[in-house]
């Protein structure tokens, strides 16, 4: 098997018996790093110290992922203009913010024998924020509720912190 030592330099090909007495004698382990090659190559390294490092990496990288939220914004039939433009507000800082955003319509009792007030009252949030969100999916009618899905326009969302 070809060694590489734990600098990156060869030692050269060796059968393993020779390279394991060698890493023990340094006080390390003895990795395979590519059993498909021929020979096959292996590295002298700290094994545990190679893990610890890769865990804080792997780490690290989450912490700058930046995960996209769903937030829902909730209507009824019988809203008001104030607290509908207010909840509109709230989606677009949320769009703003690079968050996907559910409209959602609720009916009760005899309410849904009116779907078409739900439909505009959704019609009417997309005309307010056409600026800063696109429709993903137009409006669909869920049992008791009719939702739709706002994500934020490329050209005008903010990147995320």
């Amino acid at each position: 098997m070809r060694v590489v030592d734990e600098e990156g330099k060869q030692v050269g090909v060796m059968p393993s018996r020779e390279a394991l007495a060698l890493a023990r004698s340094r006080g390390l382990d003895l990795v395979e790093v590519s059993p498909q090659a021929s020979p096959p190559v292996c590295r002298i390294m700290d094994y545990g110290k190679y893990k610890y490092e890769a865990s804080k990496r792997a780490n690290r990288d989450k912490k700058k992922q930046h995960r996209i939220l769903v937030k829902e914004v909730k209507f009824r039939v019988k809203i008001d203009e104030h607290d509908f433009d207010f909840k509109v507000g709230n989606a677009r800082k949320f769009l703003e913010a690079n968050h996907r955003v559910k409209f959602t319509v609720t009916f009760r009792g005899r309410e849904i024998s009116h779907p078409e007030l739900g439909r505009e009252i959704l019609e009417h949030a997309a005309k307010a924020i056409e600026d800063v969100g696109t429709i993903e999916s137009p409006p669909r009618q869920e049992g008791f509720a009719i939702t739709m899905y706002v994500v934020p326009r490329r050209d005008k969302a903010k990147p995320a912190k």
